[in-house]
């Protein structure tokens, strides 16, 4: 065989050799397009570890914050879809961003395929002792007879900002928007009595409510959470009601069935991993358990229910 020849034969063997080797051949990049110690950042780095304990290739996180997230995001758009640059974001920034901006650089939903929900935890929605009441059902009667009192968010644009605005739009409520600069600003507002509402984390509510200093008056899940039976969601008063701290895997569009199938299994699997379950515990959150088309379907509503919100609200960002 000529030499020409022959070294063309090696280099396709070689070639079709690395095509065939199973996936992750490879480390792994899980960009979080937010900063470190974040909700999202925590529970990718967890997920992270235990995916390289569990697949045998390093997932490595970066964090690429910026621009309400769609740095990040704009970044594993336009990566090789291969399934070596993975996104891992919270479902309502992203879904959300796709209203809010008026230029984004990338479609959500067109330019990313929704893989896997790495876990959930419920938005706890609190109030002021002071005003006496111990449900959702009462604090929505005593707003509509007091109306013009203000509500703390983390920000504009922020799920806590825009499932209150929800909240208004299905009731009536008159309240005011006060932004904060994160929820834990935003739930001291209400035990400092300065805003009547908020939504903050299980972490950074449930302790003040057994202190006597918030009430709790409902989770942002469809369901009871585990963590806090006692707790009713919200959509006992507000049917359908259903949003929580969501952070899911995406890949760019256009990765292989096959691969995203992989990460998804490898994803389930590193949920039996004992320092995972340890950590979500801890964090008051749970492992995902949709499919990944499950997810896909959910990521098209979610787009469509905050856009809706966003629209009412006029919210806009350039």
């Amino acid at each position: 065989m000529p030499l020409r020849s022959l070294l063309a034969a090696i280099l396709l063997a070689l070639a079709t050799s690395v095509a065939a080797q199973p996936y992750p051949a490879k480390p792994v990049r899980v960009i979080v397009p937010w900063p470190p110690a974040g909700v999202s950042d925590i529970l990718a780095r967890t997920l992270a570890q235990a995916l390289t304990e569990t697949s045998g290739q390093q997932f490595i996180v970066e964090n690429k914050p910026g621009a309400g997230g769609t740095l990040g995001m704009a970044q594993v758009a336009k990566s090789p879809p291969d399934g070596y640059t993975l996104a891992a974001s919270d479902i309502p920034s992203h879904a959300i961003s796709a209203s809010l901006y008026a230029k984004l650089p990338y479609d959500v939903l067109a330019d990313f395929e929704p893989v896997a929900v790495i876990a959930g935890s419920p938005m706890v929605l609190v109030t002021q002792p002071s005003l006496n009441a111990r449900s959702l059902a009462e604090f929505i009667r005593l707003v509509k007879a007091k109306p013009a009192m203000s509500y703390g968010s983390s920000g504009n644009g922020a799920i806590t900002h825009l499932a209150i605005e929800r909240m208004k739009q299905e009731t009536g409520m008159d309240l005011q928007h006060v932004p904060f600069k994160g929820t834990v600003g935003a739930v001291a507002s209400v035990m400092a009595g300065d805003t009547v509402l908020a939504f903050g984390t299980i972490s950074g509510t449930v302790p003040h409510a057994k202190s006597g200093k918030l009430v709790l008056l409902g989770s942002s899940f469809a369901k009871r959470f585990s963590q806090i039976a006692e707790v009713p969601p919200v959509a006992d008063t507000l049917p359908g009601f259903d949003m929580g701290f969501y952070t899911a895997l995406f890949a760019p569009a256009g990765t292989p069935r096959d691969i995203l199938q992989r990460i998804y299994a490898v994803t389930g699997k590193a949920f039996a991993n004992p320092k995972l379950k340890e950590i979500y515990a801890a964090g008051a959150a749970e492992p995902g358990t949709m499919s990944s088309a499950e997810l896909k379907a959910y990521m098209a509503a979610e787009v469509k229910s905050w856009g809706d919100v966003v629209r009412k609200v006029g919210l806009k960002i350039d």
